[in-house]
């Protein structure tokens, strides 16, 4: 039986396929543990911050007592001081057993604390730990923002910031290094904002300082992985290509990078064939594993739905993104654009927002649609009849486009102009996708998405169709964008492309025409 690809965030087995990090645990060891560093690793969803502590704690076992906790589960922790400091002292306790500290160690550490100053109690109870111990000890605390927002949480803060800063003094001995880990950065609690709540702006947490390190898998990372199920599997595969085609679309999104090649390995391929193995290890199995992973139910699409909903100014800054191609500054001093980096949802393009990988621009266009396409004729229409848009197992791209013509004067000719600018790209997706839906994949490239210009580019079983949708604005304007086109098309080096253009002129003409340039055709549709 073969190995499996680790996915990250979901699971540490002692033998998987995964991007070796061992190099960034080394440098997290040097240059913030070592250095007695207390500091916060906040990413977003699955982006491997518990794999990082597990594999720091494996490190770290040998130089240093850690105490890994973790406060997924322990909302009860947090009902007062007491019961926060006598669940803490339970877990240290069983940490403790668990690296064979010594029983003198454990058993003054299990002594009672204070009924009356609870928390104070447990600060004298970690200076007579690190006193006793013959290692420096290092904390280490999981999904530490699950309460963060929690005065009783910032208590404890409290009392990690008043022993450090009594160390640093030389008044007290403490841990040497506290990690904590969460997709917030509890140095900035304003961040999660509950509606009828109280916005709390500053933290104890301020003696921390900042964990830098870019904790995404680079070209090479994803190499390196496929190098070791290459050796062991020979496929035959193109690793330079396959690894590039993942960082496409992933952008090194780690829980994105391990699914996908884990839904390649075990879905696409067949183990009992080698030959299917083969064709699993290609562009057009890598596009199969992505559209399993798009339709698939799991925690990181269902934390960005719950996310969306919990935040519509988030929500309406990426439909004016993906749908309307505006270009946002990119400033975290804006409270929304630093959500969403928190998130993982947004990133910085060259000094402008832009949403962080095409899976989740593909998941976001995917859920936007939806919420249209319950009542919307033109999607119902489209999915009725999507046989016709299919001949010999092909998608007749020609005739998508005569037909979404064809809607569209029935449907929406009469529509002010203003909502068809608004909705003219909504409009051809909704009536794309179900016409794809369960063979082919579609994405926005990002480049030439604007205001006046989107370029889509649909991958259906391997053959590749080019669609750039315009505003149009005079003929001389899409002349140009005719040239930019034919450009394209070059530069994918295809035969073939497609111009839908949504023309407001009051003596427009409207239709379907054909065009050639220096050997290379596009079909032209005028709305």
């Amino acid at each position: 039986m073969s190995k499996r690809f680790c996915v990250t965030g979901t699971c540490i087995p002692a033998k998987n396929y995964m991007v070796d990090i061992s190099d960034r645990v080394d440098i997290i060891i040097h240059d913030y543990i070592d250095k007695g560093q207390y500091f916060t690793i906040n990413r977003a969803r699955q982006y491997g911050k518990t794999t990082t502590l597990y594999m720091l704690e494996q490190r770290l076992k040998s130089d240093y007592l850690v105490i890994s906790l973790s406060f997924e589960a322990v909302d009860e922790y947090f009902a007062s001081l007491g019961t926060l400091a006598e669940g803490l002292m339970m877990d240290i306790a069983e940490c403790l057993k668990n690296q064979n500290t010594s029983e003198t160690i454990i058993e003054e550490w299990n002594e009672p604390l204070s009924d009356k100053f609870p928390l104070r109690s447990l600060g004298m109870k970690i200076t007579r730990l690190c006193k006793a111990s013959n290692k420096k000890v290092v904390l280490m605390i999981d999904e530490v923002d699950k309460s963060s927002d929690n005065q009783i949480f910032l208590s404890f803060l409290g009392l990690l910031r008043e022993k450090y800063l009594k160390c640093q003094q030389g008044k007290d001995i403490t841990f040497q290094s506290v990690i904590l880990a969460g997709v917030y950065d509890v140095k900035s609690l304003k961040l999660k904002i509950h509606p009828q709540e109280e916005t709390k702006y500053n933290s104890p947490w301020n003696i921390a300082v900042d964990f830098s390190m870019d904790m995404s898998f680079n070209i090479n990372d994803i190499k390196s992985m496929l190098s070791d199920y290459e050796n062991e599997h020979r496929t035959g595969m193109d690793i330079e290509l396959i690894a590039s085609i993942i960082y496409d679309y992933t952008s090194g999104y780690p829980y994105l990078v391990s699914r996908i090649c884990q839904l390649t390995d075990e879905r696409i391929a067949s183990h009992e064939q080698d030959a299917d193995e083969k064709k699993a290890w290609t562009k057009n199995g890598l596009l199969q594993a992505i559209k399993l992973l798009l339709k698939e139910p799991n925690t990181l699409f269902d934390d960005m739905t719950k996310k969306l909903l919990d935040h519509p100014a988030l929500k309406d800054m990426l439909q004016k993104i993906l749908f309307d191609g505006i270009d946002f500054p990119f400033k975290r001093e804006n409270p929304i654009i630093d959500l969403g980096v928190t998130f993982g949802f947004l990133k910085d393009k060259n000094g402008i927002v832009a949403v962080a990988n095409r899976i989740f621009e593909t998941q976001l266009y995917d859920t936007f649609l939806s919420e249209m396409a319950v009542n919307d004729r033109l999607y119902v229409d489209a999915a009725a009849n999507r046989n016709q848009f299919i001949v010999s197992d092909m998608l007749q791209m020609d005739l998508v486009m005569k037909k979404f013509y064809e809607y569209f004067e029935e449907i929406y000719t009469e529509n002010d102009h203003k909502f068809i600018e608004e909705n003219g790209r909504k409009l051809f997706l909704l009536f794309l996708k179900p016409i794809i839906n369960g063979t082919g994949n579609y994405y926005v490239e990002a480049q030439t998405r604007n205001n006046r210009r989107t370029d889509i580019i649909v991958d259906y079983k391997g053959k590749r169709f080019i669609i750039e949708l315009k505003i149009w604005h005079g003929n001389e304007y899409n002349l140009r964008g005719q040239k930019q086109l034919f450009d394209y098309l070059d530069y994918y080096k295809e035969d073939k492309g497609y111009l839908l253009s949504f023309n407001f002129n009051k003596n427009k003409k409207t239709g379907v025409n054909e065009l050639e340039y220096d050997g290379r055709k596009i079909m032209e549709v005028v709305v």
